[in-house]
């Protein structure tokens, strides 16, 4: 067993241009804890705006990304009562509360699960934290039922294509709103929605195709909204949310700098304009926001296996991969998942034999 391995640091939050690929010791396992041996590792927004300092969660000093990995049982360590044990050679999914991006780790072994049969490595890492954001933003927070309409914003990204397949088991109606309509294409073409399902990002059609989305599905307006963008696309979709309407936000990628630094300029701009709501309206319209951030979770770990089992029971479909990177080039890779142009998920791929 390998007691030094490869991982992405980063020496303090700042820039993406300060992730540098080093060779460090790892520990043998803990009580309770696995050495996961990685195989692939799944990329998120919140891995970006963690190295940027933009991420509440954000640890100080220096620290490893990544939330989300998978990969193989390769030692334990001793056992306490009452924790799952996997086995030597088990090919799991792990949650980490930041150190993915390497290639190996030491888990608690309350953050593992089994990859589902017929899976590989990479499909596994695509799901665990876009799927538990899924489940928790729209059953927990949004009360989503069958006939709900539900606003799904950035409908082609990880976490939207994985709130469409949650949908689809509820037999909720979503409404699926893209920045490209190259997006509009690909839902249509690969996940069945009409295009009256479709909404485009802009900003002189926006409100317009809500309002035409809506009509096609006779609806007064939106039982959920869920989104992780903010910014402008805010307001018109608080607006035409239902009487007992709740809006369930996660992210505000509208943030999200243009370079690999945080500029301040841009940041504070967006920061004086961000949508602000008065508590006292919104007794009269009878409207609800929730938010959260999934980070809690990683920090309730007896949670973790209820969560995992909750997902297990929607049996949902294996999560759409739109980009595969070595894991060598995680920096590119993350500046191709903050540009906004991916469909579905990337994910970095451990080399077996490195």
């Amino acid at each position: 067993m390998p007691s030094h391995r490869a991982a992405w640091r980063i020496d303090r939050a700042g820039s993406l241009e300060r992730l540098r690929l080093v060779e460090e010791p790892l520990d043998p396992p803990g009580p309770g804890e696995a050495r996961v041996a990685i195989r692939a590792v799944g990329l998120n927004f919140a891995d970006v705006f963690a190295c940027l300092g933009l991420y509440s969660a954000t640890p100080r000093g220096s620290f490893v990304p990544g939330l989300e990995a998978a990969g193989t049982v390769e030692a334990l360590g001793p056992p306490i009562p009452g924790r799952p044990a996997p086995a030597v050679g088990d090919r799991v999914i792990v949650l980490t509360r930041f150190g993915g991006y390497a290639t190996a780790v030491n888990a608690d072994t309350r953050y593992l699960a089994p990859i589902p049969p017929g899976w590989s490595f990479e499909v596994g890492a695509a799901f665990p934290v876009q799927a538990l954001t899924a489940w928790y933003g729209l059953l927990r927070l949004g009360a989503a039922r069958a006939g709900s309409v539900v606003l799904v914003q950035s409908a082609a990204g990880g976490v939207g294509l994985q709130a469409l397949a949650v949908l689809a088991r509820l037999g909720a109606h979503p409404i699926g709103v893209v920045g490209s309509a190259a997006k509009i294409d690909f839902l249509a073409a690969h996940h069945g929605l009409a295009p009256a399902q479709l909404v485009l990002r802009e900003p002189r059609g926006y409100a317009r195709g809500l309002d035409a989305a809506l009509a096609a599905c006779g609806a007064r307006g939106f039982d959920i909204v869920f989104d992780a963008v903010l910014g402008d696309w805010f307001r018109p979709a608080f607006a035409r949310l239902a009487p007992e309407g709740r809006y369930v936000l996660y992210g505000a990628a509208d943030f999200m700098p243009t370079g690999t630094r945080r500029g301040w300029t841009r940041l504070a701009w967006r920061w004086l304009r961000r949508p602000r709501l008065d508590p006292l309206e919104m007794i009269s319209l009878n409207r609800g926001l929730l938010a959260f951030n999934l980070i809690w979770l990683w920090e309730s770990v007896e949670r973790v296996p209820e969560a995992y089992a909750a997902l297990a029971a929607l049996e949902l479909p294996a999560p759409h991969i739109g980009s595969r990177h070595p894991f060598a080039a995680a920096p590119a890779a993350l500046l191709e998942l903050k540009s906004g142009r991916t469909v579905g998920k990337c994910v970095l791929v451990v080399d077996p034999t490195a």
